[in-house]
């Protein structure tokens, strides 16, 4: 096991890491921006070195001060959490070449499953049902406009590179599909460093449904069953639960042995997530393969009792997985809500600024991961997540009304939430029956206009 990791993140995340590092008797390194230099993570580790101003490519992303960061503090391995530099396969190959452990997958799975097109065509190949669409990047209008004619509007633009909703326009003719590649391929460019788009199918009213896979060194894969993330805005999720109330044992069993099929297609290793659509026929389509821990994997990990960032270091660390496949049961019904600095009655603008008063809730079934507290200062440099209050019931509708309990308790001021946005989704009848899909939001949740 290793004597000592960097965390290369912030936030909560980076708590969440240094606090299973601290279980498994694992000393933790922070690095941190100097915006960040009050945050809970700098605090709770036992060693921090800053690493830069507060833009995240002079800090959070700056590669060089990472490693000499890690360097200096003799660490066996880095940690890279989510977002920032978690699916950089150059960063991957730069902490193995430094003899320092990457805990994630291989360079060469990160690079494989990063490019969404070369992703799909992988798992075509491998059984997986994909959704119709383009092999080769798009690079005219004309090119688009000879795809979408052959797989049939309405379609979807993507990002070959893309994540988080950057790069995607939906298009429903000729017109919204010349105007959306030019924006895509610029909004790709710029987020991405890469411009290339592809074009799919565009799948109605599906569910967003991810099942979460765990695979050590040795070939060993596991599914932990699925969350369902339908709840989104602008392909950003806001809400998820585990299990689906779309998904029964059977579908269950399909979803995920394609999803272990496809891991051991490509020799998987460490925590990871295969996400698909499913259609309101349940059928499933393979869409992406994320290649890291996900923001979401407190519902999993209580619906199943395992820790995921634990086994994520230890097989990092070259363990075997000890846990079976028929090891894995789901108990009871978990729901997360992600609390932002965003004024949802405001086109969910963002809410930065300083926390004169904070409560967070408590109580069986209540869990609380975030990095904020009582005169805290949420900074305009970076995501506006605040806290993820997830909870825990027998069943789906006690683990409603547990969450719109803790909803009712979680007190943030002055700055603007969304905690008043999840208690108007978690009293709407659509959801309550569970009968909701990507478009949800669009359908049902009418946001208050401020007087």
């Amino acid at each position: 096991m290793f004597s000592k990791i960097l965390i290369a993140n912030r936030g909560e995340i980076a708590l969440r890491v240094i606090r299973a590092a601290k279980e498994l008797g694992i000393r933790t390194v922070s690095v941190y921006s100097q915006a960040d230099k009050d945050s809970l993570h700098v605090r709770m580790s036992d060693e921090a070195i800053c690493i830069g101003p507060a833009a995240s490519s002079n800090s959070y992303l700056n590669i060089p001060a990472i490693i000499s960061a890690a360097e200096i503090t003799d660490v066996d391995a880095i940690h890279p959490g989510y977002g920032f530099l978690a699916e950089n396969p150059h960063f991957a190959e730069i902490c193995e070449s430094c003899q320092i452990t990457f805990i994630g997958p291989t360079p060469e799975n990160i690079r494989l499953m990063g490019d969404k097109m070369q992703a799909r065509e992988t798992m075509r190949k491998c059984g997986l049902p994909i959704v119709p669409g383009t092999t080769a990047a798009i690079k005219t209008k004309e090119d688009a406009q000879k795809a979408a004619k052959r797989i049939g509007y309405p379609v979807i633009i993507k990002a070959a590179a893309g994540g988080g909703g950057k790069g995607m326009r939906v298009c429903h003719n000729d017109i919204s599909l010349v105007s959306g590649i030019m924006t895509a391929q610029s909004e790709a460019e710029a987020n991405f460093g890469n411009p290339n788009v592809y074009i799919e199918k565009y799948i109605e009213k599906p569910r967003h449904i991810e099942i979460q896979l765990l695979a050590d060194t040795r070939g060993h894969v596991i599914s932990l069953g699925e969350r369902d993330c339908s709840i989104q805005r602008r392909h950003q999720k806001l809400l998820e639960e585990s299990p689906s109330p779309a998904v029964d044992a059977k579908l269950r069993k399909r979803l995920s042995d394609a999803a272990i099929r496809a891991a051991k297609e490509v020799k998987y290793v460490s925590a990871g997530t295969i996400e698909f659509l499913l259609d309101e026929d349940k059928n499933f389509y393979f869409m992406e393969m994320n290649t890291r821990i996900q923001v979401e994997h407190p519902v999993t990990e209580l619906v199943t009792g395992i820790d995921l960032v634990k086994e994520q270091i230890k097989v990092a660390a070259g363990e075997k997985l000890k846990i079976q496949q028929d090891d894995i049961k789901l108990s009871g019904s978990s729901i997360e809500c992600r609390i932002n600095a965003e004024d949802y009655e405001n086109n969910f603008m963002p809410s930065p600024g300083r926390i004169d008063s904070l409560n967070f809730p408590g109580g069986p079934g209540v869990r609380v991961d975030s990095h904020a507290y009582q005169g805290y200062v949420i900074s305009p440099h970076y995501d506006s997540l605040i806290a993820k209050l997830i909870v825990l019931g027998r069943d789906r509708r006690e683990a409603i009304r547990i969450m719109q309990r803790a909803l009712d308790e979680f007190t943030i001021e002055p700055i603007k939430t969304t905690v008043g946005f999840h208690r108007e989704v978690l009293k709407n009848p659509f959801f309550i029956k569970g009968e909701f899909s990507t478009g949800f939001i669009n359908d049902n949740f009418k946001p208050k206009k401020e007087d």
